[in-house]
């Protein structure tokens, strides 16, 4: 089984996804032998976004690329690797003014390229990444689940769903801005459902 977490919280230390999406992870090296784990952590080695000279690059075909060119599409080409490698994702993100994180995103329009990681059809986009499951730890410092102020949930599931990863458990820790108390209920909340996805 090879495990791949990701971590998308702009902080290095000091992040409650990363700290769940890694209790996550270790639960799940435990629960499974002969296991890999691979860490790619955004904030440490952010990925740049998506702008002209990445698309340029991705549109010039490979044997016509520059030395730039060919180096810019290769960082996508790790990511995209380390996805096609993996049995199992787990994803740490946190709300960030509604939504995901730039982190996230980058990431995201990282390992979405067409013919490799989906196509279109006659019938419509077929995903390409199949056979995975998917667990997405949320976290949030208000109160948002099963409300119109949540975007993260539908648009990672959509996305995910997309790319032909439609087998995905979320993971909510909410309310950690709102106290001490509240903040500590929280963790509790998503460690409690660490626990379940485990069991």
């Amino acid at each position: 089984m090879n495990i791949l977490q990701i971590n998308s919280s702009a902080r290095v230390a000091g992040s409650h996804s990363t700290k769940l999406a890694n209790q996550l992870s270790q639960r799940l090296v435990e629960q499974h032998t002969n296991t890999s784990l691979v860490v790619r952590d955004l904030a440490s080695t952010p990925q740049p976004a998506l702008d002209e000279t990445a698309l340029q690059a991705l549109f010039t075909p490979a044997e016509q690329r520059t030395a730039e060119q060919a180096a810019r599409v290769a960082l996508d080409d790790i990511l995209i690797a380390e996805v096609q490698a993996a049995d199992l994702i787990v994803i740490g993100a946190p709300m960030y003014n509604f939504g995901i994180s730039s982190q996230l995103k980058n990431w995201i329009d990282a390992i979405s390229r067409a013919q490799v990681t989906f196509r279109y059809t006659a019938n419509g986009p077929e995903g390409l990444l199949t056979g995975k499951k998917v667990y997405v730890v949320l976290t949030r410092g208000g109160l948002y689940r099963n409300t119109p102020n949540d975007t993260q949930m539908p648009y990672l599931k959509t996305f995910l769903g997309f790319l032909g990863m439609s087998e995905v458990e979320f993971i909510y820790a909410e309310g950690l801005a709102m106290g001490p108390e509240s903040e500590q209920q929280a963790l509790s909340s998503a460690q409690e459902q660490i626990e379940e996805v485990v069991a």
